[in-house]
């Protein structure tokens, strides 16, 4: 049985599922467990239907082909891509551990968040422009999940630096090897659908992105409830064409409650979220990066040296873990709206987009039962609703008496039941655990 999870995507400061469409007419989201329909979370041609826990080495990596992507675009020989696919995920502990970040979880139909990332790009960049960041660690377990990936386009970080040094790492590299190229960025955490629509809505941002050699590229997502979790886009001028891009005034970064409300009520002509999917000329973001951030550009700039030569772990272990931990967004993006010599603009995302950074918002690619419980895992219930409840066991039973608004999550050697409305302190609890109990469990 599959269902969903009920009640505000605010509960929890779950990221939200945002559909732009009237409320009445919101289909929704067919992902995860829920409909064998949807293009992202189809197993690949030859692959039977998956329970949470369980994967297909042949799932991702070329063979399998999107339903509903449309005939693959033209592929531009400049174009490029890279995933961020670094972070830990305790909101997602006790699933997501050291070893097996939510990233790499195969918890929506068997496929992993980062699988997924990858597959959304087919049709759209050459598979040999996609490169993926995250951490040295996940190297084996992220070249297993996606074999046709290059190990050459696996940019390992030693340790993890923030999003500026990701994506200037990802740029330095790129451009030293094709100077003219292009580079999207995207994280491993999103379901973005309909699929052939961001497709179109990328390539708006490859065009911008390439008229000149200062424009950078972010993508804003229609807010739905006052989110403080989100920065958000203040939006000025309309471009004419680029599907509706328009120029960022500012960048605002994580507001008060108030805020919020105020950017919501003003509506989305004027303020968008920031959605932290970009695309840029390389040349432009290291330019921008040497601008601002002058330290943090040599020292990138040493690494992409090194990096196709025997000397590249010794140089990114000697070097990276000294670059400042900033993020893009404070250090290039928000100068940059503000800098006569460079454009920051916006392309509107007008789709279902979802952050899968929470046990709420993971409840959301579920259908819901009868009772509206979201089920990742064989449940039986009694005078049970509105649960999460999940295991990376499909044959362990896990059944409810009374139980109301929890999130149940089982593995075979820790176990999570939490209010909803306290999902948010999940983050705490996995340091309360790992100074109990170390490395074992988290």
């Amino acid at each position: 049985m599959v269902s969903g999870f009920r009640g505000s995507a605010a509960d929890g400061h779950a990221a939200p599922m945002v559909q732009n469409a009237p409320s009445a007419l919101r289909p929704r989201m067919a992902i995860g467990l829920k409909t064998p329909e949807s293009p992202l979370t189809q197993p690949a041609r030859g692959c039977p239907p998956l329970q949470v826990g369980e994967s297909h080495p042949q799932a991702v990596g070329g063979a399998a082909t999107l339903a509903g992507a449309g005939e693959p675009a033209s592929i531009g020989t400049m174009k490029y891509a890279m995933i961020m696919a670094g972070g830990s995920g305790t909101r997602l502990w006790p699933m997501s551990r050291a070893g097996q970040p939510k990233q790499l979880i195969p918890f929506i139909q068997g496929r992993s968040l980062l699988q997924i990332a990858m597959q959304r790009l087919e049709g759209l960049v050459d598979p040999e422009h996609c490169y993926i960041c995250a951490g040295e660690s996940h190297r084996a377990a992220t070249l297993e999940a996606l074999p046709a990936l290059d190990a050459g386009r696996f940019l390992a970080e030693p340790e993890g630096r923030d999003t500026l040094n990701a994506v200037g790492y990802g740029a330095a590299v790129i451009a030293h090897r094709d100077p003219e190229a292009m580079i999207a960025v995207f994280t491993a955490d999103h379901i973005i659908e309909p699929v052939d629509t961001f497709q179109r809505i990328v390539e708006h941002g490859y065009e911008l992105a390439g008229r000149d050699d200062h424009t950078l590229v972010t993508f804003g997502v229609t807010p739905s409830y006052p989110a403080t979790g989100f920065g958000y886009l203040a939006l000025g001028e309309a471009l004419g064409g680029y599907g509706g891009a328009r120029q960022v005034n500012e960048f605002k970064e994580k507001p008060s409650l108030a805020q919020a409300q105020r950017y919501l009520d003003a509506g989305p002509a004027r303020y968008l979220w920031n959605s932290g999917m970009f695309v840029w000329k390389a040349k432009t973001l290291l330019d921008c990066i040497e601008r601002y951030q002058p330290a943090n550009a040599a020292a990138l700039h040493r690494i992409a040296e090194a990096f196709d030569t025997p000397n590249r772990d010794t140089v990114l272990s000697e070097v990276y873990p000294t670059l400042k931990k900033v993020s893009v967004d404070y250090a290039v993006m928000e100068p940059a709206s503000q800098d006569p010599d460079f454009d920051v603009v916006a392309v509107p995302m007008p789709l279902t987009w979802l952050d899968v950074g929470s046990w709420p918002s993971f409840a959301e690619t579920c259908e819901r039962d009868e009772h509206d419980n979201a089920i990742a895992a064989t449940h039986l219930g009694l005078d049970s609703s509105n649960n999460l409840v999940a295991s990376s066991d499909s044959e362990h039973l896990i059944a409810t008496v009374g139980c109301k608004d929890l999130l149940i999550v089982h593995t075979p050697d820790a176990t999570l039941v939490c209010h909803r409305d306290h999902a948010e302190q999940i983050k705490q609890l996995h340091g309360m655990v790992t100074e109990q109990y170390g490395e074992k469990l988290t």
